[in-house]
């Protein structure tokens, strides 16, 4: 079975999305609980700030499955509804079949790492 993974609205606030890791391998199963990847998602659109408010998503899947064609890349500003994944639900199941369901996530806010090195200060 074919699955998809489409950006959906992670925030009322949010019209896109840039995609800031990837996790996941082509042809690698991931288990229930595999990152997939993150997001940096700009909300400044919804009320003026100081500063952007900018807040990061992890997304994880909640299926076994296996990334069969990344549609993305690192830095890639998407846009809600865009097809970001497809996976299936075998390792050689075709490609050439429609699309079944979109795969099940969870997704969380993170803090992503800073980079600072305090130790040297």
């Amino acid at each position: 079975m074919l699955l998809s993974l489409t950006l959906s609205r992670l925030n009322e606030h949010m019209a896109q999305g840039i995609v800031d890791q990837v996790h996941m391998t082509s042809g690698v199963p991931l288990p229930i609980g595999a990152k997939l990847l993150d997001l940096r998602v700009d909300l400044s659109g919804a009320q003026a700030h100081d500063c952007p408010p900018i807040t990061y998503f992890r997304l994880v899947s909640r299926d076994r499955a296996w990334l069969r064609d990344l549609k993305i890349t690192v830095g890639q500003s998407c846009e809600l509804g865009t097809l970001m994944a497809l996976f299936s639900t075998t390792p050689d199941e075709p490609l050439d079949q429609p699309v079944e369901r979109e795969i099940r996530t969870s997704v969380a806010a993170i803090i992503p790492p800073m980079g600072w090195d305090l130790a040297g200060a």
